[in-house]
């Protein structure tokens, strides 16, 4: 019951602020990418640390990403740490020629880690009650076609249980379409070879084929999180064959 009422407010902070969006077209974006830093970063921890962290990498589905005309919103499973880097690695600036701009939690965002983080372009959401600024920020990077990174389960989920998708995916990609925004949400799949990914481990990367938001614009929430659902299992379950695991390892 307690839970219900979190979830309850929640919906009713996130859409009575997302209402207020669509009536006001002004943006204050203070989050960008420090062009030295990122260089630095990439070179750290896609040459160096991700070579020498993982034997494999195997890695699925690009040219579905970079075939996609209009916004992409990147829809991953979270399963690890790791997946950030791993994310950036697949589908960064390298791949894309786009950054990948992560909306992570407010304790992320603290001390030192967050220093980077906000200068690599990543931005912050209290998921209780999300602030104007962050959520009129996640719509500007929509309509800007930058390459948003959202985990529709919300937190680190190591062992795959199925929990309730976010419903701030939708909200935030239905508000850009109706400002004009083709929308595209590309389902993948994160595995890795442990459930606690392993020095010298591997790790597998698959693409979906990507969801158009305007499809659902007259369904309900549960209907397109439903769809997404089956396709980000469907991407992890083709990742988890590559590592070595299937989905009856993932609860082990």
């Amino acid at each position: 019951m307690l839970a219900d009422k979190k979830l309850l407010g929640f919906n009713f902070i996130i859409n009575t602020n997302l209402n207020f969006l669509l009536i006001n077209k002004g943006s204050n974006i203070t989050y960008g990418v420090q062009p030295l830093l990122a260089l630095l970063a990439m070179w750290l921890t896609q040459d160096v640390v991700m070579n020498i962290f993982f034997s494999k990498k195997h890695i699925k589905g690009q040219e579905i990403l970079t075939s996609i005309e209009g916004s992409v919103v990147l829809a991953p499973t979270h399963r690890s740490r790791w997946d950030g880097l791993v994310l950036t690695f697949a589908l960064g600036r390298r791949i894309t020629k786009k950054d990948c701009r992560f909306m992570v939690t407010n304790p992320e965002m603290k001390g030192i880690q967050g220093w980077f983080l906000k200068r690599l372009g990543c931005f912050s959401i209290n998921q209780q009650s999300p602030s104007l600024l962050s959520l009129r920020y996640a719509v500007d990077l929509i309509l800007s076609q930058n390459q948003l990174v959202i985990f529709p389960e919300g937190k680190i989920n190591k062992k795959g249980k199925i929990i309730p998708f976010k419903q701030g995916l939708f909200r935030l990609a239905s508000i850009a379409n109706r400002k004009g925004a083709c929308v595209n949400i590309v389902p993948i799949g994160i595995a890795y070879k442990n459930t606690n990914p392993k020095f010298r481990g591997e790790v597998a990367l698959c693409i979906g084929k990507p969801i158009r938001i305007d499809d659902f614009s007259l369904s309900k929430i549960d209907n397109f999180n439903d769809q997404l659902r089956v396709k980000i299992e469907d991407a992890e379950k083709k990742a988890l064959t590559l590592v070595g695991r299937g989905l009856h390892h993932q609860l082990k």
